[in-house]
């Protein structure tokens, strides 16, 4: 297979791109930079003044920013398929967190310029920018809302039934494989490794949680559901 052939094959796993027509995909894949980055590499950084859209081909990257005394806050992960890189692209300001490779990476690079165009002559693809952006409002005030309100141990369940929901949830059961590390989770919910690891032990001892290998089990959602809502109705 050529490598346009390849390249235009790729961004169709692009969801923000899913029905585009081909001719319109090669003339993307054209004009995009193709870039692998190894793991824990920074593919753009926070106050960073480029300005490109970033489609993820392959691999994880997380996004996430860095307080000058070195605590890390997560802001959310994104898999394959996902594009990160857009608000730089539409407001023109610097960065507004940095974004790391979790795995071995491969990011196709899209101009401003050719990504506003984008979005003027595809109604579709606007249509799901829109609906990206205010998804992302959504999930930040709900994280804002939390981190106000709720006490760690709570933000530390909500934390873990996002993640359920994110692995999809069978009968009462949800399996998060691999595991997420304590580091991870406490930086999503802005604490310390030592207080996510006491709770997930807690947790285990409530049969909430049990290891299976390499996954994390989480043995009843509903539970966790009711907690986690009986907590925000409170607040």
């Amino acid at each position: 297979m050529a490598r346009s052939e390849a390249s235009t094959l790729a961004l169709r796993g692009v969801r923000l791109l899913q029905g585009v027509a081909p001719e319109r995909l090669a003339t993307l894949a054209a004009q995009c930079a193709w870039r692998v980055v190894e793991p824990g590499q920074v593919i753009v950084a926070r106050n960073g003044r480029d300005r490109d859209v970033h489609f993820v081909v392959s691999g994880r990257v997380r996004v996430t920013s860095f307080s000058a005394g070195g605590k890390q806050v997560t802001f959310r992960d994104e898999e394959p398929g996902e594009v990160f890189g857009d608000l730089a692209a539409i407001d023109g300001k610097p960065r507004s967190a940095d974004v790391l490779a979790l795995d071995s990476v491969v990011v196709a690079a899209l101009s401003p310029e050719h990504f506003r165009e984008l979005i003027a002559v595809e109604p579709l693809v606007r249509e799901r920018v829109l609906q990206r952006l205010a998804h992302l409002v959504r999930l930040l005030s709900d994280r804002v809302i939390e981190l106000s309100t709720l006490g760690v141990q709570n933000r530390i369940h909500a934390e873990l039934l996002r993640l359920a929901r994110a692995s999809g949830v069978a009968g009462q059961q949800a399996r998060i494989d691999p595991a997420p590390k304590h580091a991870d989770i406490a930086s999503q919910v802005s604490t310390y490794r030592e207080q996510v690891t006491r709770e997930l032990s807690a947790l285990t001892r409530q049969g909430l949680l049990a290891k299976d290998g390499t996954a994390l089990l989480l043995l009843d959602v509903p539970r966790l559901e009711r907690m986690v809502t009986e907590v925000r109705s409170q607040a």
